[in-house]
């Protein structure tokens, strides 16, 4: 008999950006700009609406096949984004997670962005520290994607 266990995790990662929130949510919300930040070469596809899919294909070259796949679940123009999503690794699940980004003016004119993730990590095929981490990749690369943007 296979031995099965899930580990549950919450982390909340803040982030302040030099660019307005309809900016930073056009950021999330347009399939070429969130390619570039998100997709690190891989295969991306963004259907950007309440019911709409995210698909992210690609890994380490040598390693594992991986596929994020997202729903949207609330989306509330400029401020907030919630969503729920798998990762697999070779066609195996690793994670089910429920995400919720909430951008607010910052004080300097700038945006504030709290992302809040709770995650049940299967069999442990992935590790929540990783997750932080990678998760905490993608936000400082949106950063260099709104100061490239101008």
């Amino acid at each position: 008999m296979t031995e099965h266990d899930v580990k549950h995790t919450t982390f909340t990662l803040e982030r302040t950006y030099a660019a307005p929130v309809a900016k930073v949510f056009a950021a999330w919300a347009d399939p070429a700009a969130k390619a570039r930040w998100f997709a690190d070469g891989g295969d991306h596809e963004l259907d950007f609406r309440v019911g709409g899919r995210e698909v992210n294909r690609g890994g380490p070259e040598g390693g594992p096949a991986l596929t994020f796949e997202t729903w949207y679940r609330d989306i509330v123009p400029d401020e907030r984004i919630v969503y729920t999503s798998t990762l697999s690794a070779d066609g195996v699940l690793a994670t089910v997670s429920l995400t919720t980004v909430e951008l607010s003016p910052a004080d300097d004119g700038g945006t504030r962005l709290t992302l809040t993730e709770q995650a049940a990590y299967l069999d442990g095929a992935e590790d929540p520290a990783w997750r932080e981490q990678g998760t905490g990749c993608w936000l400082d690369a949106l950063g260099a994607e709104l100061g490239a943007d101008g």
